[in-house]
């Protein structure tokens, strides 16, 4: 699809403010749906579809697609590129806006996504869809490259966003994609990833919003130690919480971005998640 000439023919232009780079790559959207693992029995929610080249390749081989896009002047022009796809389904809406649940439909245990999405969104789109009630149950994320790679990212490189999404699911960066294979180009490299989601997280906790209550914490200044950062944080003495640290195997002179999944799950039990008002 030839979608600088799609976009004169309708009079449109892409929009900076959305952070709009379609997919005109083919060999690229091929190997964007073959990582997916498509079957006629699959349920898609497709969020970012653009101009629908993406669309219309998924439709061929799942049973049925949700596609959510944003910016309503696209929505006629994918009406005319999809008119052939009986399966799809389009929502001109914010996804951050819109519950999977109420997309899907109680058919939708299992469903997957696949998703472009715009560097600004990427965070919060990924944390409304991994505490969404019906989860996927896996995602195809392309996201530019560094996202990818913090995404991925092993103890010494941590951040909020790689506990986040690590926490529901296992991430895999599977290729990257040149800044030609979009229109128009980014300045950047792209990357697809895929997250399969845990049929429950990989650590015990007895609160997952204590957990993350924690682990905001503890990222909320990187490079403090953790002593310190959680301390504030979750307002309670610093020396408590070196006590505390030491007692379940952590060094309260890390910093957070050090610690594993695993090392954040005794963080969060020993600290327990909750603040001490009287605490400086």
């Amino acid at each position: 699809m030839d979608a600088r000439a799609l976009l004169k023919q309708w009079g449109l232009r892409p929009s900076k403010g959305l952070g709009q780079n379609f997919v005109v790559n083919q060999v690229v959207i091929e190997r964007i749906v073959a990582a997916a693992e498509l079957t006629p029995d699959d349920i898609v929610l497709e969020i970012g579809a653009g101009l629908g080249a993406l669309t219309g390749q998924i439709a061929r081989a799942a049973g049925r697609v949700i596609a959510v896009e944003l910016d309503e002047r696209l929505l006629p022009v994918l009406r005319s590129v999809l008119s052939g796809c009986d399966n799809v389904t389009l929502i001109q809406g914010d996804i951050l806006a819109l519950d999977p649940a109420a997309l899907i439909g109680d058919a939708g245990a299992g469903y997957k996504i696949v998703a472009n999405l715009p560097y600004y969104i990427t965070s919060a789109v990924l944390r409304h869809l991994l505490e969404a009630s019906l989860k996927p149950r896996w995602m195809i994320l392309t996201v530019q490259r560094e996202v990818a790679e913090r995404i991925v990212a092993k103890p010494g490189q941590m951040s909020l966003l790689a506990v986040s999404v690590q926490f529901y699911g296992q991430p895999r960066l599977l290729f990257r994609i040149k800044p030609g294979s979009f229109y128009p180009s980014p300045g950047v490299e792209s990357a697809v990833v895929r997250v399969e989601l845990y049929p429950a997280p990989p650590v015990d906790v007895e609160s997952t919003e204590a957990f993350f209550r924690v682990v905001r914490a503890g990222f909320s200044q990187r490079r403090k130690q953790l002593r310190n950062t959680l301390a504030a944080g979750l307002r309670q003495q610093p020396g408590e919480v070196a006590t505390r640290l030491e007692k379940v195997g952590v060094d309260p002179r890390r910093r957070a971005q050090t610690l594993s999944l695993q090392e954040w799950a005794r963080v969060t039990h020993a600290l327990g998640g909750r603040s001490d008002e009287k605490g400086g």
